[in-house]
């Protein structure tokens, strides 16, 4: 439910820069200079590291090694697959989406109110294994979700859940038929207004015995006759086809037909309750869409502040799923959404980061079951640091990203990837990174913002990055 580069292209200009800035590790862009001592700490500390993976050494460098995570009572056993740094590890338990007056519990509440025949099931630990992230949904064994460059990993057989649909299986062979779910995910991702490596999702399902979905039928007019007494456009693109969004062996398509009609009524209508506005026309659309765990699959967007808006994905529950939850004789659907996606949107709330915040400015202006419009409070000045380094084939951004939020957590706003050449003599590949950094809450001083690109810097030497 899941860089940037900008190339030289003039050897020339190539050349006189890599020569201008080989001995250089960071270029200032704040009023003060940084200062010499942190050029003369720039100086790489790994010569010889063996090219393992960088996501295991960069969470190892960071503190030094312990044996054991400890996390939710349990003790887990560190090994090469470990790669979840103490900055996740340090938000687990949180549970935004339990406060009744936080932006994501007020859209947990409504999501309720709007589907009161759901069940919603209790808070479910985050640490789940890669069969029931992965193996018990259909992902192949060469998805890229399954990566150490995409998910956090306790250890080879433990790792932080991706997304709620881990607790399918366990949902659906507890007995529950109608459920709702929101829970934390943990992805690894770059850095900007609208990722974070932590964030929310609400999934719901709904299963019926083989062979009783005509009994839907009463439902199903009910729900479409209270959508058509509103103000709602709905563009229906999706389709079922054997090419593109296909039925699945042994589904009689009668009933997958009256069961995607049942999902797409009750979508329909609590997408509509949460995003009407008096007076205006609410525009849907259905799109085909493709994921691992369900089909037919679609995508739902929503015409809102003038823009099409990714809402959510849903399909029909693949019968792997069932058949592992021990209810072979069942058919349903299921859907999922970001609540930091849409609470962003109905809020008006512009940075991700936000949703952290225990500034009083922030949460004071939220009532429970009430959706208003954010108003900021200040905006701090913004202050960014480059970093220029061979980076070695095995690099990938998100141990960047990883180490940086380790370093300097939410007083990151974004990173980005500003240059990217290879050295036409050497074939080794450069990069350069802009973060920037600024508080939600406060100013930051050159000298902070100084002492913290001194600690990216060095703890990127630790993980094998050569600066240049």
């Amino acid at each position: 439910m899941l860089a940037r580069s900008l190339p030289c292209t003039c050897k020339g200009i190539a050349a006189a820069r890599w020569r201008a800035a080989r001995n250089h590790s960071l270029r200032r862009s704040c009023k003060r200079s940084m200062p010499a001592t942190v050029v003369d700490a720039m100086k790489p500390k790994c010569d010889g590291m063996p090219a393992s993976s960088m996501a295991t050494q960069a969470t190892a460098r960071f503190k030094p090694i312990e044996q054991h995570i400890r996390l939710e009572g349990q003790k887990f056993v560190r090994d090469d697959w470990t790669n979840v740094p103490e900055s996740i590890l340090s938000r687990i338990g949180k549970r935004l989406y339990h406060k009744p007056d936080h932006p994501l519990g007020i859209l947990c509440q409504l999501i309720m109110q709007y589907l009161p025949a759901h069940d919603w099931l209790p808070y479910l630990s985050p640490i789940t294994t890669p069969q029931h992230n992965f193996d018990d949904l259909g992902f192949p064994v060469g998805h890229p979700g399954r990566s150490k460059n995409d998910s956090y990993y306790i250890n080879a057989g433990t790792m932080l859940r991706t997304h709620t649909s881990a607790h399918e299986v366990a949902a659906f062979g507890d007995g529950h038929e109608r459920w709702l779910l929101a829970a934390d995910v943990y992805r690894r991702d770059e850095i900007d207004a609208t990722h974070y490596p932590i964030f929310h999702q609400c999934e719901g399902a709904f299963i019926i015995k083989d062979g009783t979905a005509a009994t839907l039928l009463p439902a199903i007019e009910q729900i479409e006759m209270e959508i058509a007494g509103h103000r709602a456009l709905v563009d229906d693109q999706s389709t079922i086809n054997e090419a593109i969004n296909w039925y699945q062996p042994h589904h009689e398509r009668a009933e997958v037909d009256l069961l995607v009609r049942h999902l797409k009524a009750t979508l329909n209508l609590l997408i509509l309750k949460l995003f009407k506005r008096d007076g205006q026309t609410l525009q849907i659309r259905w799109l085909d869409d493709v994921f691992p765990f369900t089909s037919p699959s679609f995508q739902v967007e929503v015409f809102f502040g003038g823009k099409w808006l990714e809402l959510l994905g849903c399909g029909i529950v693949l019968q792997r799923t069932l058949d592992r939850a021990n209810v072979p004789g069942k058919l349903g659907w299921a859907f999922g959404l970001g609540l930091e996606r849409i609470a962003m949107v109905l809020f008006g709330i512009p940075d991700i980061r936000l949703f952290w915040s225990n500034d009083a400015r922030f949460l004071s202006q939220f009532e429970t079951g009430k959706i208003n419009q954010f108003v900021p409070y200040s905006k701090y000045p913004a202050c960014y640091k480059d970093f220029s380094f061979w980076a070695p084939p095995e690099f990938h951004e998100n141990d960047l990203c990883d180490l940086i939020r380790s370093v300097a957590g939410d007083l990151v706003e974004d990173v980005k990837l500003i240059d990217n050449f290879v050295h036409p003599k050497t074939g080794r590949t450069s990069k350069c990174y802009r973060t920037n950094y600024r508080s939600m809450d406060r100013s930051l001083s050159n000298e902070e913002i100084n002492d913290l690109q001194k600690q990216v810097v060095a703890k990127a030497l630790e993980l094998g990055l050569e600066a240049r």
